[in-house]
């Protein structure tokens, strides 16, 4: 799972690693949207590590509102609304 707390894993090689919102506990879903089931959580403080994004279910959080999602694993996603990337655009490869 691409996915650190605060105290920090080793990230998966080849992919970035980026901050979530401070203070905010961030859904793991099933897929890029808010109709999919939550499976997981970053903890506060947490990293995550993108591998692909893609569109799909608009959300708004502390970075603005998008409907880019973030691929940290397999069958993993959260929105790139919640993670400190610092672009309102891809900075990974589409997924697929």
């Amino acid at each position: 799972m691409a996915l650190t707390g605060a105290g920090g894993a080793a990230a998966d090689p080849g992919f970035q690693s980026y901050p979530t919102a401070p203070g905010y506990r961030v859904n793991v879903r099933s897929g890029p949207g808010t109709g999919y089931a939550i499976i997981d959580a970053i903890p506060v403080g947490g990293s995550v590590t993108i591998r692909c994004q893609c569109p799909g279910t608009t959300v708004s959080g502390p970075y603005g509102t998008t409907d880019l999602w973030d691929c940290i694993g397999n069958g993993q996603f959260v929105s790139d609304a919640y993670v400190h990337t610092g672009s309102d655009g891809y900075v990974a490869g589409r997924c697929g």
